[in-house]
């Protein structure tokens, strides 16, 4: 199996959603199929692998935001032999993207078309329901599916086990090419420290090769890359936590979080610049949505 990496072109910005290409000797596989606005950004990757739409015999989402599997609808109906392999939580989400959608716009209001273009269902015949623990066919070769979660509550990551490359969707974090900066995709409303420390513990136990996040590309460094994430991790929600207790807001808490943020990234050699490109995919007030919500139910939990 050859794996390739295709580029999404997100808001015409370069490296920031991938698509990663599965290819055997008679058939094709997608892990992961961006939104609906970058459908032509990963046809014409087809196209330039000489993969056309009856070669996809799969179409393997780590979850179902938008950012990651919005397109699929679409795809369901230009790629006529595609199953769909998601976590069984994510199933009704892509028979029914309606409360999906209504979701998603209380974060992103009035943005939602140009960010992530139109939500089509997909028919429930075409989707195989994973729990976590398959192997699965994919372009003349296999995928095995882990569960996931912290992100998520039905994330999957898909070892290829020939190269060791972990498909790790948002589980990994945010990096971006030539950077060793990774940061934690915290959006509401299902951030989850203890579950995505014991998925950091999974990854570790699958002791893949290299790590492939959606956002973007393919690291070898794996240990040093979740040993950064987990202490990022822990450090933001200690952070948010504190600054709830002095009394500060939602944008203080974020120009506060993108301040300690920056200065880290500053720290590992990138340039202010990448600052905005990781906000594509993922910007500190959203993220410190997702943070206060995560710290505010612990405490109605621990009170309880």
């Amino acid at each position: 199996m050859r794996i390739e990496t295709i580029d999404l072109n997100f808001l015409g910005a370069e490296e920031i959603i991938a698509s990663f290409l599965l290819l055997g000797d008679g058939s094709a596989a997608i892990v992961e199929t961006g939104p609906a606005t970058c459908l032509d950004s990963l046809g014409d990757g087809l196209g330039e692998h000489g993969v056309s739409a009856e070669d996809v015999h799969q179409v393997f989402l780590t979850h179902i935001h938008l950012d990651h599997a919005g397109a699929s609808g679409h795809l369901a109906e230009l790629l006529p032999n595609a199953t769909f392999y998601v976590h069984e939580v994510g199933v009704p989400h892509l028979v029914d993207p309606s409360k999906l959608w209504k979701s998603a716009t209380r974060i992103y209001g009035e943005r939602m078309e140009e960010l992530w273009g139109e939500a089509r269902p997909v028919p429930e015949n075409r989707i195989e329901v994973l729990k976590g623990g398959e192997e699965l066919e994919a372009a003349d070769g296999i995928l095995s599916a882990h569960y996931t979660p912290g992100h998520a509550y039905h994330h999957l990551a898909y070892l290829e086990p020939d190269s060791g490359a972990l498909f790790a969707g948002d589980v990994a974090g945010i990096r971006l090419p030539g950077q060793s900066y990774v940061r934690p995709p915290t959006p509401p409303p299902e951030i989850d420290l203890e579950a995505w420390v014991r998925s950091i513990e999974e990854m570790r136990r699958i002791s893949p090769q290299s790590l492939c996040p959606t956002h973007f590309g393919r690291f070898d460094d794996v240990e040093r890359h979740l040993g950064e994430l987990e202490q990022r991790l822990q450090s933001w929600v200690l952070f948010v936590g504190e600054r709830i207790e002095a009394g500060a807001g939602r944008e203080e808490i974020a120009d506060d979080l993108r301040r300690e943020g920056d200065a880290e990234m500053l720290a590992e050699g990138a340039t202010p610049e990448e600052s905005g490109r990781y906000d594509l995919a993922g910007d500190y007030p959203t993220l410190v949505d997702g943070l206060m919500r995560y710290v505010s139910r612990r405490r109605e939990r621990a009170s309880e």
